[in-house]
């Protein structure tokens, strides 16, 4: 108990840190007129598989790049990179989230004026990323038909500190039974007015819906002809 008050300091600096960081990259995102968005989501809710397929269809008419954080492997960047996009990875280590600092690190040496729309794919957990930000201007939680209809009430925290909620595996519904009212109602209930996007990144349902949310984020002046 001693330690305690030593510890919450600790964390109040590490956190004020990586907001100032994250705060001069938000800037130099919108300087550069790159739409960034992040995801968070827990392991197995689909989260690479939607990403691969928003790039794949993102690509003919957006430069689209992915940043992606593992603990350990780089699979989910190999398994992005099939879609053409320009693909880094960031391995965490013991670190259970991604950090400003780290995204820096990945981007100091591109181009941003050369990207439309930059994706950054956090570590699976629902927990740790909801305290950091990463400068993004869009952040997104996943939640799968298969993973319960009460999420939203056992990680709120995640469900209040991102804009959209995106139900994955769509296609898997009527198999697990999944009470879409419940979900329904209980992002509301943890964020009233959250906009959800239902989509199946393996049948396509709900992408069209999806991108021409994306799409609509950007301004005139930032949309290619």
């Amino acid at each position: 108990m001693a330690n305690e008050p030593r510890l919450v300091e600790v964390r109040r600096n590490v956190l004020k840190r990586n907001d100032v960081v994250a705060r001069a990259l938000r800037e130099n995102f919108r300087e550069a007129g790159v739409t960034v968005v992040s995801l968070v989501s827990s392991p197995g809710s689909g989260k690479t598989a939607f990403l691969e397929k928003t790039l794949t269809l993102l690509q003919p008419r957006y430069r689209v790049a992915a940043l992606v954080g593992d603990l350990a492997t780089e699979n989910d960047a190999l398994r992005l990179a099939r879609s053409g996009a320009k693909v880094s990875q960031i391995t965490t280590g013991t670190l259970c989230h991604l950090e400003a600092e780290m995204v820096r690190g990945a981007v100091e040496t591109w181009n941003l004026r050369e990207l439309d729309f930059l994706f950054l794919e956090n570590v699976g957990n629902l927990v740790c990323p909801s305290s950091y930000d990463l400068g993004e201007e869009l952040r997104l939680v996943l939640l799968s038909v298969t993973e319960g209809e009460d999420k939203p009430l056992k990680y709120p925290t995640i469900f209040n500190s991102a804009d959209v909620a995106v139900i994955t595996k769509t296609d898997l519904a009527a198999a697990v039974e999944f009470d879409w009212p419940a979900a329904a109602a209980n992002i509301q209930r943890v964020r009233p007015g959250m906009r959800v996007i239902q989509v199946s990144a393996k049948t396509g349902e709900g992408m069209d819906q999806w991108l021409a949310f994306l799409e609509a984020l950007r301004t005139p002046a930032q949309t290619r002809a």
